[in-house]
């Protein structure tokens, strides 16, 4: 199991990226390609902000027959909201401790 150490952040892509960059254009390619599907499976992620979280939406609305309410979905959000800030900020406070 991958622990949440691993967990980057922008410190440790730009760093990746520069070392793509001196090592040659197809490895700046790849590195790109691996940026961004990395990306788009986190986009998938059952959060509520995120895509795959909108798509838990319109798979409850499709059992339904009806959306959430309103204020359900806005503490979703909220949710989702504060779920990302926190793994940005663990993200970014991987990078830092890999820094020193």
């Amino acid at each position: 199991m991958i622990g949440l150490d691993n967990l980057s952040g922008p410190i440790t892509i730009a760093k990746v990226a520069k070392q793509s960059f001196d090592i040659s254009w197809q490895m700046v390619l790849s590195t790109a390609a691996l940026i961004s599907l990395s990306l788009a499976v986190l986009n998938l992620l059952p959060i509520p902000v995120l895509d795959g979280g909108h798509i838990v939406y319109y798979l409850i609305e499709l059992i339904r027959g009806k959306p959430l309410s309103e204020g359900v979905q806005m503490v979703g959000l909220n949710i989702g909201l504060l779920l990302l800030a926190g793994f940005m900020v663990l993200a970014i406070g991987n990078d830092i401790s890999r820094l020193f």
